[in-house]
Formats: C-alpha cells, structure tokens, sequence
C-alpha cells in the first residue's frame, strides 16, 4: 500500500512535470522543492528540481521539445 505521503509526492511531481513542459521552470521547480520536502530521496524529483535551475539560468529555445541535453559527461 502506497502511504498518503508518497501519494502526495507522486502529485507534486506530476503537476511540476506539467508546468516543466509548460517551460514555467520557476513554479516546475517550487512543486520539485515541495515534493523533496516530503521525499529528500525521490530521484526524479532531484533531476527535475536541477534542471529547472538549469533552465531558469540558461532558458531554452522558444522551439523547445522539451528534451533536455547534457552539456556534460
């Protein structure tokens, strides 16, 4: 059985997700904080709290796909 907490992390990421694709990086990333609040171990939301962070500070092209490239190995 999934608890109430991890149900409300799973909700927390999956609005963040929207907003992401949405390119509201700034509100993706508060629902990524929120959810790592509740979860300091989710992983995916770590990997989209960074990228939001990302792309708060090098915003994507307006054509964006919504892919993300790694500029590092």
């Amino acid at each position: 059985m999934v608890s109430q907490e991890k149900l409300k992390v799973l909700e927390l990421f999956a609005e963040g997700r929207k907003q992401y694709k949405l390119m509201d990086f700034a509100s993706a990333k508060d629902l990524f904080a929120q959810a790592l609040r509740l979860d300091a171990e989710d992983g995916p939301s770590r990997v989209y709290y960074a990228r939001c962070k990302h792309y708060i500070e090098n915003p994507p092209p307006d054509d964006w796909d919504g892919v993300f490239v790694m500029q590092t190995k």
